[in-house]
C-alpha cells in the first residue's frame, strides 16, 4: 500500500506545558524554530524546555498495527546491497585497525555491538530527507546513493504504540532495546527526517522483499539543463589570479563556477518546501572536477525526487524484486 507523497503537507503539533494541539504549515514551522511564532495556546516559543513539538498525524495509517506490514516503506543508503544478508562489520578493516582497536577481542565485542543495532525504515519523504542530511551532516557528498522500497514480513508483530524518536546523536538504536522477545518492529516519531512522520526501528528478519534504484535519477529538463550548463562554462574569473602562498587557515575563493551553480541551485531550491532547501543547496554544490553537464543533470534529478515522486516511484515498478 502506497501514501500520498507530499513533502510540503500540514504538520501537527503538541505543546508540552498546555497540551494544545494545531496544525501549522512548514513556514510557520520555520518561524516558531527561529523564536518568531508561539503556542496559540500558552504563548512558549521553542526556546523553553516544554516547547510544542510535531507530532504524528491521528489518521496516518501506520498508527493501526495491522497495516504496519502491508505499506511500502523507503530507506536510502550508499550500500548497493542493503541490508546485506551476512553483515560483517569487521570484514574490511585492516590488521593495522585491529590492533588499534585492542585486538581479535575487541574487534568482535565492536562487531556485535555493530550487528546488534537497528535498521530504519520510514516514509519516502524521510528516506530522501536523510541522504540530503547525510550529504551535508556525513561527508556523502559526491557518493552514490540508493533508494529501497521496502515490504515487511506479513507476519510481524509490532509493539503497541509509538516511541518519540529513539535514536541517539548518531541515529544509532540498539534493536533489543526497543523491541523485546516475540517483538519485530517499533515505530517511532520522527523528529528529524519527515517531521512528524512514523518511522519504524526493525532487524533484518522482519524484511521481506526489496527494491532498488540509484538517485537521484538523471535530469530530464533538457532545456534547464541545457542552459544551466551553459552559463556554467561561460562562467569566467573576474580577477586575476592571487600570487604568493595563501595563508594558513583562510579558505581559498570559490571559483566563478561554483558561484554561479550556487545561484542556479539557489534558484531551483526556492521550488522545495522550505525546510529542505538549505540541505538541497548544500547536495547541490558543484565540484570544479565535475563537467558542467554532468552537474546540471544531477541537479535536475534531485529536484525530481521532490517535484516528481511519481516518475521516481515508476522507476522502482520496474525493478526486480529481491527476496533476502
Amino acid at each position: 500500500m502506497e501514501r500520498p507523497i507530499d513533502f510540503s503537507r500540514s504538520r501537527h503539533m503538541l505543546c508540552g506545558q498546555c497540551d494544545r494541539r494545531w496544525v501549522v504549515d512548514l513556514g510557520w514551522l520555520d518561524r516558531w524554530e527561529q523564536a518568531v511564532e508561539s503556542c496559540p495556546g500558552c504563548g512558549v516559543t521553542c526556546e523553553v524546555e516544554a516547547a510544542p513539538r510535531v507530532t504524528v498525524a491521528p489518521d496516518d495509517p501506520a498508527l493501526d498495527d495491522e497495516n504496519v506490514a502491508q505499506l511500502f516503506w523507503y530507506h536510502t543508503s550508499t550500500q548497493p546491497d542493503w541490508p546485506t544478508q551476512d553483515f560483517d562489520p569487521a570484514a574490511e578493516l585492516t590488521q593495522e585497525t585491529r590492533l588499534r582497536m585492542g585486538g581479535d577481542l575487541h574487534v568482535a565485542r565492536w562487531a556485535e555491538r555493530q550487528r546488534a543495532k537497528a535498521l530504519h525504515v520510514g516514509s519516502y519523504e524521510a528516506a530522501i530527507h536523510n541522504m540530503l542530511r547525510r550529504i551535508d551532516d556525513q561527508a556523502d557528498h559526491g557518493s552514490q546513493f540508493y533508494l529501497y522500497r521496502v515490504r515487511l514480513v506479513p507476519t510481524i508483530t509490532v509493539r503497541k504504540g509509538l516511541l518519540i524518536d529513539p535514536s541517539n546523536f548518531v541515529g544509532d538504536v540498539v534493536l533489543n532495546e526497543l523491541c523485546p522477545p516475540g517483538v519485530d518492529v517499533a515505530r517511532y516519531l520522527n523528529y528529524h527526517e519527515d517531521p512528524g512522520a512514523l518511522s519504524l526501528a526493525l532487524g533484518r528478519t522482519a524484511i521481506a522483499p526489496t527494491q532498488q534504484i540509484a538517485i537521484p535519477p538523471s535530469g530530464d529538463d533538457l532545456g534547464w539543463v541545457a542552459t544551466a550548463a551553459s552559463e556554467l562554462e561561460r562562467a569566467t574569473v573576474t580577477s586575476p589570479p592571487p600570487t604568493g602562498s595563501r595563508p594558513i587557515g583562510r579558505r581559498a575563493a570559490p571559483s566563478p563556477t561554483s558561484v554561479r551553480a550556487r545561484e542556479l541551485a539557489a534558484s531551483l531550491a526556492e521550488q522545495l518546501p522550505v525546510n529542505l532547501r538549505w540541505q538541497f543547496e548544500a547536495a547541490a554544490a558543484f565540484d570544479d572536477n565535475q563537467e558542467p553537464d554532468e552537474w546540471a543533470r544531477y541537479v535536475m534529478g534531485l529536484v525530481s525526487l521532490f517535484l516528481a515522486p511519481e516518475r521516481v516511484l515508476a522507476k522502482l515498478d520496474r525493478e526486480t524484486v529481491r527476496c533476502l
